[in-house]
């Protein structure tokens, strides 16, 4: 029997999208009015109405119906905020990154947490006793290494079961001494690795004119960000001072004594179940200059100024986010630099120490870490679009959880831009989660946008974003388009794809610069299109010119069999979903343009015999469309909406994807509950190529039956963009 805390005790709070999982004591809990079934929910508990319980008789239901019982069951598990919370979890360096951070540090772990991350772990290792880069994968060195020193930090002995398989699976790996660049930075960190086996990452690199095309201010601010923290521990060699259990953990994670490996021989070694790229020659060259210069020639003085420019960088992205910073991987790297710099006691790391747990997540299967601090703000405008084009908007049952999501991206939306000579304008747009992280994101700020302008301009909904700030997001969004016509992440490309030559990332593919996007070029595409329905006369010749670049980026995008590759979910069925959006928002159908009919022929020859679509996560780092053994609601939303964007003529292959046959078994209609769920399946995204996500998607495939378009499916999947991978969003994607 796994340990574990007392489940009911557990409550989520939120201030302004900020999560924060808090264990009831006895005086609280005395005085808690019980758990809200969204915090039910989230833990995995049993909800409480009658409908809820396994048993309950299902009963035929229209797609209107269907539609409806769907949005009824998810405005349940709103927050009082307007938004939607999940577990946005799955990378293996998340978690430890945090807890090396505070072990490090000298910050307390809860006691509570100790339990729950244990029966994560033990929720989620492999047959093998080991754990992979995500948690759908193969045992790997680095998760394995990683875990097992998280659970030694809590106090769990060597010989615990748990413990003694993954040390065995970790040695049939052949130790950590295989283990990547980024575990090769915690562990030297923690004094169990050599810091001379880890490649060099100098502060200099900071100090170079930001003309140059390797500076960094050109990388993808998801590489950036995490490079800029350990540029300083690297260069100043930081190690925690070593105690028995350091010392006993050498003796455990290595098939070798400690003393007898040479670290500088293995800065290039990563086990083949780690490896999913080899560093280039001229990064290796560039490794071996850098080290001669870091090593012998750098005088102290130069050191030392680096050291203040990186520190002082540090200080404004720790200020600029309310030390959360962008992500959890590069928020533990700053924690354990801030311990290193100013020691214990600094008003730095207290902040530092007060914002750990905005990224813990407890959920049914224990406590990890997010990816972000959330995706509240991403689910918040899906979930608005969901109900609109599933025309329950105006529903005076239904709408006032729309008013309440309405609301929260009211409060969401940044106002300002901030005094920072690395960062994308942002002021109009809005974030991928929350507020006070800080950073836009082009497709969450379009598709807030587009979300307002359907509440207030199309449903009459209060004003409470006033035309100029509608405008401003458009002109911040004109500023994002890319030389290609697309539209990227974070920021617009600011180097040279030739930088992935410097990519000194062995598991993780295009991270150096930022790439366009088919799903973000959708995003913006058609927000712009719905604000010059409305606002014909704003900057008509720049909106209209981005729109034509836009549609440019999509339409070259597509493959010769008719496909889009797909860089945030799973994978070509999703990216059809987007692109043939585009098609359709500007005239683009199955009746006019040979690229939708390729596309549509494409979606069809993926179609199951049950009529739905399923698509494995490996499509995404083979690049090419993988099946799924089984149909997955998800994808057959995604497809089905393609095909309706694309205004397909024959409604068989729709009707068959949303069981509108109403005399055969259904796909859709048939798993939704009698509650109004769907339940979770596969995993359904992934980015950076390697990192899987789920979608929880199953309360947010709503469908009618509506007039001229015959079908109308509104998805609104929840994220959370868990991550197998490698393309952008967060090291958290």
């Amino acid at each position: 029997m796994i340990e574990k805390t007392e489940i009911s005790r557990w409550r989520l709070s939120s201030d302004v999208g900020v999560h924060r999982w808090r264990y009831l004591n006895d005086e609280e809990l005395a005085r808690s009015p019980g758990q809200t079934d969204a915090e039910r929910y989230l833990l995995g508990l049993e909800l409480t109405r009658e409908e809820d319980k396994e048993g309950f008789p299902r009963t035929s239901r229209s797609f209107e119906q269907a539609a409806r019982a769907g949005w009824i069951f998810y405005s349940r598990l709103q927050l009082p905020e307007g938004h939607w919370a999940c577990d946005y979890g799955g990378p293996c360096f998340l978690l430890p990154g945090l807890i090396f951070a505070m072990y490090i540090s000298d910050t307390p772990i809860p006691d509570v947490w100790k339990p729950e991350i244990f029966r994560y772990l033990s929720n989620n290792v492999n047959e093998d006793g080991g754990w992979g880069l995500h948690l759908s994968g193969e045992s790997t060195v680095f998760g394995t290494c990683l875990y097992y020193v998280v659970l030694r930090i809590l106090g769990y002995s060597e010989s615990t079961p748990l413990l003694s398989r993954a040390r065995e699976c970790l040695m049939s790996l052949g130790g950590a001494v295989g283990i990547p660049q980024w575990g090769k930075i915690w562990l030297s960190c923690l004094s169990l690795y050599g810091w001379d086996g880890v490649n060099c990452i100098p502060v200099d690199l900071w100090i170079l004119p930001s003309w140059l095309p390797i500076h960094p201010s050109r990388w993808w601010v998801q590489c950036r960000v995490v490079y800029l923290p350990t540029s300083y521990l690297w260069s100043n060699r930081c190690s925690k001072p070593l105690n028995p259990l350091l010392e006993k953990l050498r003796g455990e994670i290595y098939d070798q004594p400690y003393e007898r490996i040479n670290f500088a021989k293995h800065r290039n070694t990563v086990a083949a179940s780690d490896r999913k790229r080899s560093l280039t020659l001229l990064l290796r060259f560039f490794f071996f200059i850098i080290t001669f210069w870091c090593n012998l020639l750098r005088p102290r003085w130069l050191l030392r100024y680096a050291n203040r420019r990186v520190s002082d960088l540090m200080k404004m992205e720790e200020h600029n986010t309310g030390y959360e910073c962008l992500a959890p991987v590069n928020k533990a790297f700053h924690m354990a630099a801030t311990w290193f710099e100013e020691g214990s006691k600094s008003e730095r790391l207290r902040r530092h120490r007060e914002n750990v747990e905005v990224y813990m997540w407890m959920g049914p299967n224990g406590m990890t870490s997010n990816g972000t601090n959330g995706v509240q703000v991403w689910d918040t405008e899906f979930s608005i679009l969901a109900a609109v084009e599933a025309g329950i908007s105006d529903d005076p049952v239904l709408s006032p959880s729309l008013h309440r999501a309405h609301e929260f991206l009211e409060k969401s939306q940044f106002r300002d831009d901030l005094d920072d000579e690395f960062r994308q304008p942002r002021k109009g747009g809005w974030p991928f989660s929350t507020k006070s992280n800080g950073y836009i994101v082009s497709d969450c700020a379009a598709e807030g946008l587009r979300a307002i302008i359907k509440l207030q301009n199309e449903h009459s909904y209060p004003k409470l974003i006033d035309d100029s700030r509608l405008k401003e997001c458009v002109d911040t969004l004109l500023l994002m388009q890319n030389s290609d016509d697309g539209f990227a992440s974070y920021e617009k490309i600011r180097g040279s794809e030739y930088l992935e030559l410097l990519n000194p990332a062995e598991v993780f593919d295009r991270i150096m610069v930022e790439y366009s996007y088919t799903e973000c070029t959708t995003a913006v595409l058609t927000a712009l299109a719905k604000f010059r329905e409305h606002y014909p006369d704003y900057r008509a010749s720049d909106v209209n010119r981005a729109i034509s670049r836009a549609y440019k980026f999509v339409a070259s995008s597509q493959r010769d069999d008719g496909s889009w590759y797909g860089s945030w979910a799973i994978c070509f069925t999703y990216a059809a979903m987007f692109a043939l959006k585009s098609f359709e928002t500007v005239g683009q159908q199955h009746n006019n343009n040979k690229g939708v009919q390729k596309a549509c022929k494409f979606l069809l020859s993926k179609q199951k015999d049950d009529g739905g679509w399923g698509e494995h996560h490996s499509s995404c780092e083979e690049r090419k469309y993988i099946d799924h053994e089984k149909s997955q609601v998800v994808n057959t939303a995604w497809a089905v909406l393609a095909l309706i964007y694309a205004g397909y003529p024959d409604p068989t292959p729709i009707q068959r994807g949303l069981n509108f046959i109403l005399t055969r078994p259904q796909l859709i209609e048939s798993r939704q509950r009698p509650n109004g769920e769907w339940l979770q399946e596969a995993v359904e995204g992934v980015f950076n190529q390697t990192w899987s996500h789920d979608w929880l998607s199953e309360l947010q495939v709503l469908f009618s039956y509506n007039g001229p378009r015959e079908l109308q499916i509104s998805l609104s999947s929840k994220t959370e963009r868990d991550v197998v991978g490698e393309n952008h969003r967060s090291y958290d994607h």
